[in-house]
């Protein structure tokens, strides 16, 4: 099989096919999709980072992906916004918005967006060649296209290939990382460690999941030197090898020492992406809040480390900012799995995420590569090791860490598969014809379900699960509907007419932070736990037209539970339209009393903590009567009464907001509970006169 890539003008054609066939898919997919939940404020943060130096804005993922995809904006002189004291979230999302957003006519959002996301693509494009070229070296030139084909073509890839987040950047660290660390131990020379060192700083600076792929490392190189010793041992007279080998001594002791080796590049190439200060931000700019005040909420031992670490100055303030953001928000971040919704995350959703998300192709391909690979087939035991280890040590981290939103965080793990499974096709492949004729057409089934989604990659699931209209019945986040669709939802209200204030609503995913009025849509925009994040919105009681609203508001996951979802009641309605997968769209006469609700449950929070006992009691009884069962607004009482000094009111309140939590799902209930209690004693028993 592969025996026409021998000749020696096939290979470079068809990297150079490949590598067309990709970024045309990626832009031409991109190009009409509208910015997703993260992309305004990397861009912004990147784009001021270039500017100012400014590494205090959207300090929760290194700079690396974000200032290169900022790289075609700077020419332009774009009006900024001001940087303000806000929160740094607040700051840089509202921030990129408004650059974006703000430079019209002249540079459209579309446009500006579209410069920037072919910068990031590059990334994905480095991905690819790299899949060829560590497979090409690992095992053969054919297994090396067959990777670099299974890459170009997987939807997951394609996806986030061409936006500006930090997803694709890190898949393409950690598989230079794993490369080059092999090429180190197959072959020790200085400019290769030094390599391996560069490809782990790069990591680090690309997405805080590098840390991952740096830790990594360690079982690696520990597996090799394992696999080194009973190879050593079965060569001895006897099977037998004296325990205190030289030779294994030596391997061990070279290992050590690449791995400080390693590292002290590594952090070497971190100090330099930050300019080599500590300080995050410029003087006299300061950070809201500050990373003492930021750890809190952390486990003690974590919170402990990253202050050492500042301390010392160890490593760059922004990056040990960004890691306390990454450990706080996998704490609190819910899941939203197959129709439920959990209040934090499952260990066994990326073990299931594989089987829904990767092609079908794929999929036999990983069950046969693995059964070549037992069967010793492969012959190859240290790429083996090298390709799976860092797969299995990357999964268990990412199911420990709970941060349950997306196929993208564990996106690294793809390509290290491709070319574990190209290079079991290469040694099936000599098995004999039949093996190849399978092979050919699991590769081919691959290709055509990536082109048989295009362009809407982002919701894609395999045709065992319904393909990718049906992935929002299973999946959220940025598995099905990350805020891509206003492009799409702007021409569906246009060619139905029905972009108008009067008659049509819209409750959107990323709304404020991505505005459908920034796309052409004109649609009265409804209250989410989104907006009330950032400002109180007003929501009608009753409404009747078109009503567009994002499959993630619809399944709430963001509430933690089905009970503060305000939008619960659409969970057992089809839609009767789908815009790009993502995007409900009902007729009718609607009334969301908790959404309503909304609006006097926040203005009672913002009294409350500006000490008006009075009015915080009013604006949550109001709430209260506009939606009773409403947990917020009832927990939101109980605080209330109990500031006031009314015992007995805030006892019953508490009373009932835990009898509220009694329809709560059984991990949201552990999550609630304790808090209500918490708060009950605290407010009410501990100040009892």
């Amino acid at each position: 099989m592969f025996s026409f890539v021998k000749k020696p003008w096939f290979a470079p054609l068809a990297v150079v096919l490949l590598l067309i066939a990709m970024a045309a898919e990626m832009w031409t997919s991109v190009h009409r999709e509208s910015l997703t939940w993260d992309e305004d404020d990397h861009l912004f943060a990147g784009y001021m980072s270039l500017r100012l130096h400014d590494f205090g804005l959207n300090p929760e993922h290194p700079p690396l992906v974000k200032m290169v995809a900022a790289l075609p904006l700077l020419p332009l002189h774009l009006k900024e916004a001001p940087v303000t004291g806000l929160p740094f979230k607040t700051q840089a999302y509202f921030g990129g918005r408004d650059m974006l957003s703000g430079n019209g006519p002249r540079y459209s959002i579309t446009d500006l967006t579209f410069r920037a996301r072919v910068a990031a693509s590059m990334f994905a494009l480095a991905l690819a060649l790299l899949a060829f070229f560590a497979a090409r070296d690992m095992f053969s030139t054919g297994a090396g296209l067959i990777a670099m084909t299974l890459v170009v073509f997987d939807p997951n890839i394609l996806a986030h290939g061409a936006r500006v987040t930090t997803d694709t950047g890190v898949s393409c660290m950690c598989l230079l990382t794993v490369w080059t660390t092999y090429r180190w131990v197959r072959r020790p020379t200085l400019g290769r460690l030094l390599l391996a060192g560069l490809s782990v700083g790069l990591a680090l600076i690309t997405k805080h999941s590098g840390l991952v792929v740096a830790l990594g490392l360690v079982p690696l190189l520990l597996a090799e030197w394992i696999r080194h010793a009973i190879a050593e041992r079965s060569q001895k007279s006897g099977g037998v090898a004296e325990r205190n080998d030289p030779l294994l001594r030596s391997e061990a002791l070279r290992f050590v020492g690449g791995l400080a080796v390693i590292t002290a590049i590594a952090v070497f190439t971190m100090w330099a992406c930050y300019g080599f200060r500590y300080a995050m931000r410029p003087a006299p700019l300061t950070l809201t809040p500050t990373l003492a005040e930021y750890v809190v909420g952390l486990k003690p031992v974590e919170a402990k480390g990253i202050l050492l670490f500042a301390h010392y100055h160890l490593l760059p303030e922004s990056w040990l900012y960004g890691l306390t953001d990454v450990r706080k928000v996998a704490n609190v971040m819910p899941t939203y799995f197959f129709g439920k919704v959990y209040a934090r995350g499952i260990w066994y959703y990326f073990p299931t995420l594989l089987f829904i998300k990767l092609t079908l192709g794929s999929i036999v391909l990983i069950f046969l590569s693995l059964f070549a690979a037992v069967r010793g087939w492969m012959r190859r035991p240290r790429e083996v090791l090298f390709l799976l280890v860092p797969v299995v040590f990357f999964l268990y981290n990412a199911m420990a860490a709970g941060l349950n939103i997306g196929m993208r965080h564990i996106l690294p793990i793809v390509p290290l598969l491709f070319v574990f499974l190209a290079g079991a096709c290469v040694a099936l492949s000599r098995r004999g014809r039949g093996w190849t004729i399978v092979l050919t057409l699991l590769v081919l089934a691959h290709v055509a379900t990536s082109l048989r989604a295009y362009p809407v990659y982002m919701a894609y699931s395999n045709e065992a699960w319904g393909g990718p209209a049906n992935t929002w019945r299973y999946l959220s986040d940025s598995n099905s509907d990350w805020a891509q669709g206003l492009i799409a939802a702007e021409k569906y209200v246009r060619l139905h007419n029905i972009n108008n204030p009067h008659d049509c609503y819209f409750a959107y995913f990323a709304y404020p932070f991505v505005r459908p009025e920034d796309y052409g849509i004109r649609c009265t925009e409804l209250p989410t736990i989104d907006t009330a994040s950032v400002g109180i919105m007003e929501a009608p009681r009753t409404f009747s037209g078109t009503l567009l609203i994002s499959s993630a508001d619809v399944n709430g996951f963001e509430s933690g539970t089905k009970v503060r979802n305000p939008y619960q009641s659409l969970m057992g309605r089809e839609p009767e339209d789908l815009i790009d997968d993502g995007i409900f769209v009902y007729h009718g006469t609607f009334a969301f009393p908790d959404a309503v609700a909304y609006a006097p449950t926040q203005r009672s929070a913002d009294a409350l903590k500006a000490n008006d006992t009075a009015t915080a009691i009013r604006e949550a009884r109001a709430a209260l009567a506009i939606s009773p069962d409403n947990f917020d607004a009832q927990f939101q009482l109980a605080k209330s009464l109990a500031a006031e000094g009314d015992r007995a009111g805030a006892e019953a309140a508490f009373a009932r907001t835990l009898s509220l939590t009694n329809n709560m799902e059984p991990s949201a209930q552990d999550a609630w509970r304790p808090q209500i209690v918490e708060e009950r004693d605290r407010q009410v028993i501990h100040h009892a006169p």
